[in-house]
């Protein structure tokens, strides 16, 4: 393992001087001497100080002198806030020159007027300034990373070796109070995205007026490190514009939005959407923006089983603040809202009718169930999307947390989420390490395959695909573990352990000397879906696994040794390629050959690799046990066909005493054996693919060619050694 300071030094950006870096040779020197002296520790309880009194001895009794080193505690706080300040001062110099610098673009993109017809080198001039600026945002986002991490270890090893003098807790909270930790510098995003939305001259489709509102998507969920939410954004602004935002401060790109999810005691709604039983609902309330709510989004979500020719589905209408207690008491004037919409909205009476059969079954739904809030989630949501166009729609979720929203009394529907002027307890509120990305899709038509940036960007090693992750499934199973009879499998995942014990959420966890390292139930089978790996075999360090990704697993490049890196690495590294070639090199997503056996027959190369296991699960339907079933079958008829064929003319030749028939019927009986082994191990092959669910293809396209030419080979030395008898 690469020691930090060797690390610091060898990923300096090159055109930062090199002492705008924490020096840490310098402080780890400090720690060294004064770890030396053994300091004693002071006395907590000491009110008075005398002026003429010696200073004590040290931790070892010992009394310090003129030949011990002058170097005191007061030095390393000295030096770490001179290091903090600088790296400070740094920052924001640089901020103020990237701004700078995306303004001059900006002028330049406004002279264009519009119009990029016939301007194809002006525009490629702009957009490869743009991408400077994106790129020095990056490095500068790597900086502050990478001295944000240095902090972090000095602190660590100046506690380790000095124990009576802890000063980490201090001044890691002092960081996440300054400007270059927790400043939001979201508008270099926003200025960005207007860039490249004017270079690409996006315009917005036709808005969908209906008041109820269906979404009929593919979604696919990631987890996304902290350290790669920036490169995350820049990768997609560049072919998505971000949805801004409206503030109290201007325009940003995120937005606070909270949601309240509804079930009832025995958390019925939890389970059957855990189990993802058929109809199953989600039923919350939604608002958005950091104020109390005024205009409230009621929402349903149900599933459907992609196999029986539907799909899962969300519906919603929306209330004003003051009508949500009418929604959950079942007094809703919808007759008075029905009027409304048709004489100040406009609407159809068939937009209406549909309006009023959600209403209502969504009001019936609260009563009939007993539903009362549940569980908040909340969290800042980046859309990426060209307005009013769902084709592709991208939502990045940071800074979120789910809040438990029980324990207090509703007041008969008054009171639906907590008072936020109320400190929450730690087992009242979990926080999530990771963003969140959804990736939706509406393919059909000519947009039958998605993007090409899309598949890039699932193959940039920067996203950890996580099948059907749910917020709400996550806060109820981390803050309510004695009501949930079943959690989901990725809470054995070793990235977000420590988050679920934070929340006193342990119950749900194995044992940190478990031997499998997982819980029982689905993940002693399906443990190799988890992203980061269990805490007996974590991949904290891996790239990104997707359903794309899987040529990655196939050709064994789960190493540097082997030419590809970590998220980590790629970070922290300073190669002479850009982060772009970096992050989407097309070399890292080919696929090598496999072996000599592997290319013969799939089932003969491994069938479960652990190195780099994709966290995709594919959809599995019943009838494709069925169908590797009847295949099987089909495959072994074939064999006991040709079995059959052979020994009648073993028979018949028998009779004749002919040689040529003779070799014919040996010639097949080798053949239909190797059918019927050939059926058999596909069959469990693709059984076991089945029940990993391994992504990819679960056909073998050698197999059949093999022996349907060497059966056609048979056959044709058969023909024409009768041609020749006919001819003698």
């Amino acid at each position: 393992m690469v020691k930090f300071g060797l690390r610091l030094d060898q990923n300096k950006a090159s055109d930062y001087p090199p002492d705008a870096y924490v020096d840490y040779a310098k402080l780890k020197e400090i720690i060294h001497v004064l770890s030396k002296k053994k300091l004693a520790g002071a006395d907590p309880t000491t009110r008075e100080v005398s002026l003429t009194a010696p200073p004590p001895t040290n931790a070892a009794g010992r009394q310090l002198t003129s030949a011990d080193s002058p170097i005191t505690e007061e030095d390393f706080y000295n030096c770490i806030d001179s290091n903090l300040s600088k790296v400070e001062a740094f920052t924001l110099q640089r901020v103020t020159d990237l701004r700078a610098d995306i303004a001059i673009v900006e002028k330049e993109v406004n002279a264009l007027g519009g119009i990029t017809e016939g301007k194809e080198g002006e525009v490629e001039a702009i957009r490869q300034k743009a991408d400077d600026a994106a790129k020095s945002f990056l490095t500068l986002e790597k900086y502050v990373n990478i001295n944000f991490m240095g902090f972090h270890k000095i602190l660590k090893k100046h506690d380790k070796n000095l124990p009576l003098h802890a000063c980490k807790q201090f001044y890691i909270n002092r960081m996440h109070n300054q400007a270059w930790v927790r400043g939001d510098y979201s508008d270099v995003v926003v200025r960005l995205s207007a860039i490249y939305s004017a270079l690409r001259n996006d315009h917005a489709a036709e808005e969908n007026k209906d008041a109820s509102q269906s979404f009929l998507r593919s979604t696919t969920k990631y987890w996304v490190r902290t350290e790669d939410v920036s490169k995350v954004k820049y990768a997609i602004l560049k072919h998505l514009p971000v949805f801004l935002q409206k503030t109290s401060t201007g325009e940003s790109d995120s937005q606070l939005t909270n949601s309240v999810y509804f079930d009832n005691d025995q958390l019925e709604l939890y389970h059957g959407r855990l189990d993802k039983t058929p109809g199953a609902i989600a039923y919350r309330l939604r608002w958005y923006g950091a104020g109390d709510p005024k205009m409230v989004f009621c929402e349903r979500k149900t599933h459907r089983d992609t196999w029986t020719g539907e799909a899962s589905v969300k519906e919603r209408f929306i209330v004003d603040e003051s009508e949500v207690k009418s929604v959950l008491n079942d007094t809703y004037p919808i007759e008075e809202k029905r009027a409304e919409m048709q004489a100040k909205k406009g609407a159809t009476e068939a937009e209406v009718d549909d309006w009023e059969i959600l209403v209502r079954e969504m009001l019936q739904v609260v009563q009939v169930k007993q539903l009362v809030p549940t569980m908040r989630t909340q969290y800042m949501r980046t859309a990426f999307q060209i307005p009013f166009d769902a084709t592709v729609r991208i939502s990045l979720d940071t800074n979120l947390c789910m809040i438990s929203e029980r324990g207090y009394d509703t007041e008969g529907g008054a009171k639906w989420f907590r008072d936020p002027e109320k400190q929450l307890a730690d087992n009242e509120i979990t926080r999530f390490p990771h963003a969140v990305l959804e990736v939706k899709l509406e393919l059909g038509g000519a947009n039958s395959e998605p993007p090409q940036w899309v598949t890039d960007l699932q193959n940039s090693g920067m996203l950890y695909e996580v099948h059907k992750f749910s917020k709400f499934i996550h806060g109820c199973a981390v803050l309510m573990p004695e009501y949930v009879r079943s959690v989901p499998y990725w809470v054995d995942d070793a990235s977000i352990r420590d988050s679920v014990l934070r929340s006193g959420g342990g119950r749900i966890l194995v044992p940190a000397d478990s031997e499998t390292g997982v819980g029982p139930g689905a993940n002693e089978l399906y443990n190799h879906l988890l992203p980061f790996g269990n805490i007996k075999e974590n991949k904290l360090n891996n790239p990104g696994r997707t359903a794309n990704t899987v040529s990655l697993i196939k050709s064994g490049k789960g190493d540097k040794a082997n030419g590809l890196m970590t998220t980590g690495d790629k970070y922290y590294a300073d190669a002479d390629v850009t982060d772009e070639e970096q992050l989407f090199n097309a070399s890292l997503q080919g696929c090598c050959e496999d072996t000599c056996a592997g290319w013969l027959f799939p089932f003969c190369s491994g069938m479960n690799e652990e190195v780099l296991a994709p966290t995709s699960v594919q959809k599995i339907e019943p009838k494709i046990f069925f169908a590797n079933e009847r295949t099987f079958l089909h495959w072994l008829h074939a064999g006991v066909t040709l079995y059959t064929i052979a020994a009648g003319i073993l028979a018949f030749a028998s009779d004749t005493h002919s040689i040529g028939a003779h070799w014919y019927a040996m010639a097949l009986l080798p053949i239909s054996l190797g059918f019927c082994l050939y059926a058999l191990h596909i069959f469990l092959w693709r059984a076991e693919k089945i029940k990993t669910r391994i992504p990819g293809r679960w056909d073998d396209s050698r197999g059949p060619l093999i022996l349907g030419s060497i059966l056609a080979g048979v056959l044709f030395v058969n023909f024409m050694m009768k041609c020749r008898e006919i001819q003698r």
